[in-house]
C-alpha cells in the first residue's frame, strides 16, 4: 500500500491536532456550561441542555468522526501500522472505546433527557430518571477527559517503545558520535 509523503504527513498532522481541538475543546465547553447550569430552574436546564446538545453535534462529533479517520489514515497510510508501536495501539484503542461511550452513554442519556425536558417540563428535573441520567452522563463525560489527556500525554511520552527501535537509535548515535 502506498504510504503518505513527509509533506503529506505534516497536513495530516495539522488536521489531525485541529480535529482533536474541535472533539477535546468542545467536550470541555460541554462540562463546564453543564457546572453552571441551576437544575432547579427548567428554563436554564432546558436552554443548558439544548446548547451541550448543540455543542455535541456540531463540534465534539465532527471532531471525533474527523479524528478517528484521521487515525485510519495513520494506520493504513503511515509507517506507524495500528499496533505497529504499543503505544499508538493503546491510544487508538483508548480512543475507539472512548467514541463507543460517547455515541452509546453520553449521547443517549443527553437526548433522554432533552426528550424529558420538552415532554414533562419542570416536572423533568424532579424525576428520578432525568436525575440518574444526569449524573451517569457527567461521569462519562468526565472519564472522556481524563482518557483524553491520558492519550495527549502518551502521545508525547511515547512509552513502551520497542527495544529494538530504542536499541537501533542508541546505536546510530554512537556511530555518529
Amino acid at each position: 500500500m502506498r504510504k503518505i509523503e513527509p509533506k503529506g504527513l505534516k497536513w495530516l498532522k495539522i488536521i489531525h491536532v485541529f480535529l482533536e481541538v474541535l472533539f477535546f475543546g468542545g467536550i470541555l465547553s460541554s462540562v463546564a456550561l453543564n457546572l453552571h447550569i441551576d437544575f432547579t430552574k427548567y428554563d436554564e436546564s432546558y436552554l443548558g441542555y439544548k446548547n451541550i446538545i448543540i455543542i455535541s453535534d456540531h463540534i465534539v462529533r465532527w471532531g471525533a468522526i474527523g479524528t478517528l479517520l484521521v487515525g485510519i489514515t495513520y494506520g493504513f497510510f503511515t509507517n506507524w501500522g495500528f499496533f505497529k508501536h504499543r503505544w499508538v495501539g493503546v491510544k487508538f484503542v483508548l480512543y475507539f472505546i472512548q467514541t463507543i461511550i460517547g455515541i452509546f452513554v453520553v449521547d443517549n442519556l443527553m437526548v433522554a433527557n432533552m426528550e424529558l425536558l420538552e415532554t414533562q417540563k419542570e416536572m423533568a428535573l424532579s424525576n428520578p430518571i432525568f436525575i440518574q441520567n444526569h449524573e451517569i452522563r457527567q461521569y462519562a463525560v468526565y472519564f472522556q477527559v481524563l482518557v483524553t489527556i491520558f492519550i495527549f500525554i502518551i502521545s508525547f511520552l511515547k512509552p513502551w517503545k520497542k527495544k529494538n527501535f530504542v536499541q537501533n537509535k542508541l546505536n546510530f548515535k554512537c556511530k555518529r558520535g
